[in-house]
């Protein structure tokens, strides 16, 4: 698993160093910043900032790559104990999920659950999540309404978020909860919302169309702390 640029790696080097099997560089670092590194149990290499290029195809690498352990995937039905979790329905832009994951772990989200996709590109969410993902529990399973049963059957309350919903500061957040967030373009179906317990939305202050996904799904996140 290649991931690059400075913050995801920064959080890398910091959290999991163990996941690093190669550091590469393709660029000066400070003396001091480098002399910590070599002492560190894996493999440096320095490398020109063309080949540093072909290796991510030409995207933004601010001179510093690694080669990681790849990320494994969990069976949500081993979050079904948990208090807290987050369902991602038809969501697939990398950027957003990946804002989503770092929203989630900082605000207390125990696992999150990807639906309607079947495969994500993992690197690119490791990236856009500044390296969260690999501290947070994370699943795929296509079939949300599998999920979803599931989640009642073991005691889940279920929230979804759409504009039309009871504002979230009026709802009185159960202890064990599970936060439905749809896809950018469509929100969530209406086969889903009308089998999910309560939906909950953000007020506004001034007219205004929505918030971006991720934007909202923090929003409610923090609200639905307990």
């Amino acid at each position: 698993m290649l991931i690059y640029a400075k913050q995801p790696i920064n959080y890398i080097i910091a959290n999991h160093p163990q996941k690093i099997k190669t550091l590469y560089l393709a660029k000066e670092i400070d003396k001091k910043e480098y002399s910590r590194l070599m002492k560190m149990d894996f493999e440096i290499k320095r490398i020109p900032s063309d080949a540093a290029g072909k290796m991510c195809k030409n995207a933004s690498h601010q001179g510093i790559l690694a080669e990681i352990d790849p990320y494994k995937l969990y069976d949500y039905k081993t979050f079904l104990n948990y208090e807290f979790v987050l369902v991602l329905s038809g969501l697939t832009d990398v950027g957003n999920i990946g804002a989503i994951i770092r929203s989630a772990y900082a605000l207390g989200v125990e696992a999150v659950i990807a639906c309607g996709v079947k495969t994500l590109p993992l690197e690119a969410i490791v990236r856009t999540s500044t390296g969260a993902l690999l501290d947070m529990p994370f699943a795929i399973e296509t079939n949300v309404h599998n999920v979803m049963n599931d989640l009642k059957m073991s005691g889940f309350y279920t929230y979804g978020a759409d504009m039309d919903g009871k504002d979230i500061r009026e709802v009185k957040v159960k202890q064990k909860r599970a936060l439905f967030l749809g896809s950018e373009g469509e929100g969530l179906s209406a086969r889903v919302t009308s089998k999910l317990d309560e939906i909950v939305s953000i007020k506004m202050s001034h007219k205004f169309d929505s918030l971006n996904v991720g934007a909202a799904g923090a929003i409610l996140m923090d609200r639905m702390r307990i």
